[in-house]
């Protein structure tokens, strides 16, 4: 039997599609309108393209890239790089996570320690970490993690500690472990707040990832923004910064799609 819906919320619900399409409309128009401006300005003069490029440039110079098979190296580098360290990071602090929540005496022990090394610039670790991991993939993928990992950590501490005392108190009254209410209770309810994380990750990665690159690296897009602006070549540093919004942008409609999709599922 169909579920019969009022015409008030068909309405609503019109009301709502036409507003999500103006708003999806809207940034497109948005981001045309300001390459049209770039592009412009660029071949107008009024800002001199050697210094800003331009987006006809970027595409010329992404073509010629695209057609000596130069780039997929150098993507295939920083994207493998970037999986690793999201992968780790979300992993290790997820669950460093779960055993302070399991043990109060521990989380209040180390939470000092977790707020100062969120606080501490990770660059600063970049000569200790290339000395310890050695030049090349090890290091970055340490210097992604460390830059994802403590604030999984506190993420997803804070998202255990919110969950509602009353529901907590009613598990235990009909005896339940700690365990128990974790595996029943905490993780189900905090499965939002790690979908968050998990979008948090995402750009925080590609950041650690680029940093580490900066400091050690052969290859990968971070080595190329650093080549070329070594060697003043805006349009190479331009096509990387668009390829690099690109890939995060992918990576970020992924974890989007698993919000929608858990979300349904829990409805």
């Amino acid at each position: 039997m169909k579920k019969q819906i009022s015409k008030q919320h068909k309405k609503y619900l019109r009301k709502l599609a036409i507003g999500t399409t103006f708003t999806h409309l809207a940034r497109i128009g948005l981001l045309l309108v300001l390459i049209g401006l770039w592009e412009l300005m660029a071949q107008s003069g009024v800002v001199d393209p050697f210094i800003t490029s331009s987006p006809s440039r970027i595409i010329s110079y992404l073509a010629s890239m695209i057609k000596n098979g130069s780039i997929w190296t150098h993507i295939a580098v920083t994207l493998k790089e970037t999986l690793w360290a999201f992968a780790i990071s979300t992993a290790l602090g997820s669950i460093m996570a779960i055993l302070l929540f399991m043990c109060s005496p521990i989380k209040r022990v180390l939470e000092p320690y977790l707020v100062v090394l969120n606080s501490l610039p990770k660059i600063a670790l970049g000569p200790l970490i290339i000395i310890w991991m050695g030049v090349g993939e090890p290091a970055i993928i340490t210097m992604g993690v460390l830059i994802c990992i403590v604030i999984t950590t506190i993420s997803m501490l804070n998202g255990f500690l919110m969950v509602e005392k009353e529901k907590i108190m009613l598990l235990k009254s009909m005896g339940a472990n700690k365990l128990q209410i974790l595996v029943k209770l905490i993780l189900p309810a905090s499965l939002p707040n790690f979908i968050s994380v998990l979008k948090i990750n995402v750009g925080m990665a590609w950041v650690g990832v680029i940093m580490g690159e900066y400091l050690s690296s052969r290859a990968g897009l971070g080595y190329l923004l650093v080549y070329g602006g070594q060697v003043f070549a805006l349009d190479l540093v331009m096509t990387t910064i668009v390829i690099l919004c690109a890939l995060a942008g992918i990576m970020y409609m992924i974890i989007a799609m698993l919000e929608l999709y858990v979300n349904h599922k829990r409805k």
